[in-house]
């Protein structure tokens, strides 16, 4: 191992080392969630959250984070890290000496990663749309988790604080809003909406370039390879959270997109489409089954007409979440048969799940 006098090029290390190398020195299995993610239990020394599956590896991007508030606790907060910040953490010990365990394992860590060969024949991804929302480089403070406005919507003081929102006093676009968080399935914060409290123009802000197309709501906080349920908007998220169905995500819209799309499928077994009760909402509920049919397992649940999933009560939601009211499209993906009533599925996964 060096000694304290070598020198250690710590950007070859993280650049020449991969996280999939690093897992597989500790034996860890993750499940591909996604051509570019894997995710999974955490194996931190640190994690002691009831948590699963927070644990989560971006392959291209060679990042890892734990969601767990023991692991952020333990880290001062950060989520996540390098491959050396991995082994640092595993080890108790510091970069460099972590630089040094890398160093003694591999032949040769300080090796330039292959770029990765170009899509012959096929457009780019950033150009189509479908790259990435960069993650913020900072975080609003001072945010209001007890404002009037979240009562009066039925959002309790602890669900706030779960998903971070609330009223945004201070300078800036979002100033006199509720602010709502929105990550991508990595956890990295990536933008903030802002909800008017008084219903004016625009009733939503969102900021310059970010792209809703590109992520789900609330993806980061499931449970992968279980049951989901999907509905257009924040509120009704968090509603149905509140009903004690953490596994929900929201489309942030009512329309799904080819890369929303690929998140589902890679992610859950079942989906089940919660949408809004009105014309458009019920539009675009055929139009979505369209498209996820014989893909995931899929049901829908008929929100009563005129109204949304954010305007139910708790026992109305755990009402129609059951199996008799839920409408199932498809039996089965491939040759795989339906384990049991989707309503049930749902409501026992999202309650064995929560967290």
């Amino acid at each position: 191992m060096p000694t304290s006098t070598n020198w250690i090029d710590f950007r070859a290390i993280r650049q020449g080392v991969t996280m999939k190398e690093i897992l597989a020195r500790y034996g860890v299995q993750l499940r591909q969630v996604h051509p570019e993610v894997l995710r999974g239990k955490c194996p931190l020394p640190s994690h002691s959250s009831k948590s699963a599956y927070s644990f989560i590896v971006q392959t291209r991007k060679n990042l890892w984070s734990c969601h767990s508030s023991s692991c952020a606790g333990a880290r001062n907060g950060r989520i996540g890290g390098n491959v050396l910040d991995f082994v640092a953490a595993m080890e108790n010990c510091s970069l460099r000496d972590a630089a040094g365990r890398i160093v003694g394992w591999f032949d040769n860590p300080i090796r330039k990663q292959p770029v990765a060969p170009p899509r012959v024949g096929q457009p780019d991804l950033a150009e189509e749309g479908q790259g990435s929302n960069p993650a913020l480089k900072f975080a609003l403070h001072g945010i209001e988790a007890t404002h009037p406005y979240l009562a009066v919507r039925g959002i309790t003081a602890e669900t706030a604080a779960a998903f971070g929102i609330g009223f945004y006093g201070h300078e800036g676009i979002m100033r006199g809003r509720i602010v709502i968080p929105i990550h991508n399935d990595a956890g990295e914060l990536v933008a903030y909406a802002g909800r008017s409290i008084d219903d004016t123009e625009p009733k939503y802000r969102f900021p310059k370039g970010f792209r809703k197309s590109m992520e789900l709501f609330n993806l980061h906080r499931t449970a992968p390879a279980r049951c989901v349920i999907v509905v257009e908007g924040f509120f009704d998220t968090m509603n149905v959270y509140q009903a004690g169905y953490p596994n929900v995500v929201a489309l942030m819209g009512s329309t799904l997109s080819e890369l929303q799309e690929r998140k589902l499928i890679g992610h859950f077994d079942e989906v089940l489409l919660m949408l809004d009760g009105d014309p458009p909402g019920r539009e675009a509920t055929e139009k979505i089954a369209g498209k996820l049919a014989g893909k995931v397992k899929l049901s829908v649940a008929s929100v009563p007409d005129g109204t949304q999933p954010d305007q139910l009560s708790a026992p109305a939601l755990r009402r129609m979440l059951r199996p008799e009211p839920v409408r199932r499209i498809t039996n089965s993906v491939g040759n795989r048969p339906a384990e049991s009533p989707p309503g049930e599925t749902i409501k026992n996964r999202a309650r064995q799940d929560e967290r």
